[in-house]
């Protein structure tokens, strides 16, 4: 009868496993770990064995044996000023959801970390860096220099010396304005996010280069900046509809926007879409449930987020690759309730 290693010393190890299994120690951390890079047979063979072992890891002994944390920092250019609670709180669902079970995450803000001295690899195993704006690249070379595992999502980083996902901005604001237009629409708005996030910026030029591609001028008092917020939403959309000159399509750099945009056109006796159509960004949870359903662009954040934790998992575990990945995922238009067919020359006055 084969015995029960849990019998003979009291402790079941990692390295037990690893003899029972006949795979290496590492296998055994990363299949436990819930790495992909364990191939699914081999990983259950080795958590089906934990469990009938009984093998129960010791985290705070792990901590002194390899001087690591267990924390994962994640870093907004700011959370105070242009990162929606929306966006914030979807990246952090996603992040816990994926990380490895040992880990906790830590929530900063670059504008407040900078300059701190509490960034090291004393206290914090790996960083993702949810890069904003450009402003953000010395922090960025900050931790770089320190050899923490890094990867950097949402903006692209020029150079290719981390890995980084990001987000075609341009791209996305780009196809949303050329939907309006197959839908009739020749009359704009804008309001636009943080003038310095990245984010704003690219999507300001996409909306401009669909315009251009049709000869549509706009005013550029029709061009508003808020801040991502609500609140910077529904102040802009008031003006838009005060200002004597309403367009019929207004488009929002979020949705977080284009919810204060909504409440500001049904205070001011506006019917959406009916009267003005309203496009947002980023295709938040919510946005399928407004009165109307919100056309808006889906930002597959999901998706980043798993593809950030996975590869920075990889890092951390000591894996080495030949070059950093740099990977741009394109979004998509969700065509909802909120954008109206015009007949061609149909306008609000």
């Amino acid at each position: 009868m084969k015995s029960n290693p849990k019998h003979e010393s009291g402790t079941v190890t990692i390295q037990m496993i690893a003899k029972l299994a006949n795979v290496s120690h590492t296998t055994v951390s990363r299949a436990l770990n819930g790495s992909d890079s364990v191939k699914p047979a081999t990983k259950k063979k080795i958590v089906d064995l934990a469990n009938e072992l009984g093998y129960v890891p010791n985290y705070s002994a792990r901590r002194l044996v390899t001087s690591r944390s267990d924390t994962i920092g994640i870093f907004f250019s700011d959370l105070e000023t242009g990162t929606s609670a929306s966006f914030l709180t979807e990246v952090i669902e996603q992040a816990q959801r994926m990380l490895p079970k040992q880990y906790s995450l830590s929530i900063n803000s670059i504008r407040t970390a900078w300059g701190s001295g509490k960034v090291s690899v004393s206290n914090f195993d790996g960083v993702i860096v949810i890069s904003q704006s450009r402003e953000d690249q010395q922090f960025i070379d900050q931790i770089k220099q320190q050899g923490i595992p890094t990867v950097i999502l949402n903006r692209k980083v020029e150079g290719g010396t981390l890995d980084n996902y990001a987000f075609n901005d341009f791209l996305g604001e780009q196809i949303a304005t050329e939907y309006a237009i197959r839908m009739g629409h020749r009359k704009f708005a804008l309001i636009k996010g943080v003038n310095s996030f990245e984010s704003s910026y690219q999507r300001t030029m996409g909306f401009q280069k669909a315009l251009a591609n049709h000869q549509i001028e706009i005013d550029p008092a029709m061009i508003k900046e808020g801040d991502y917020f609500p609140e910077s939403g529904n102040r802009l959309m008031r003006q838009i509809l005060s200002s004597g000159q309403v367009p019929t399509c207004v488009i929002c750099e979020n949705d977080d926007m284009a919810i204060g945009a909504l409440n500001a056109c049904s205070d001011l006796g506006y019917r959406v879409p009916e009267d003005i159509s309203l496009i947002g960004f980023d295709d938040m949870s919510y946005s399928k449930y407004l009165t109307p359903s919100l056309t808006t662009v889906r930002k597959l954040t999901a998706v980043l987020v798993k593809k950030g934790i996975e590869r920075l998992t990889q890092l951390i575990q000591g894996e080495t690759f030949a070059t950093p990945v740099q990977e741009v995922i394109n979004p998509e238009i969700i065509v909802r309730a909120s954008v109206k067919r015009l007949a061609r020359g149909e306008s609000v006055n």
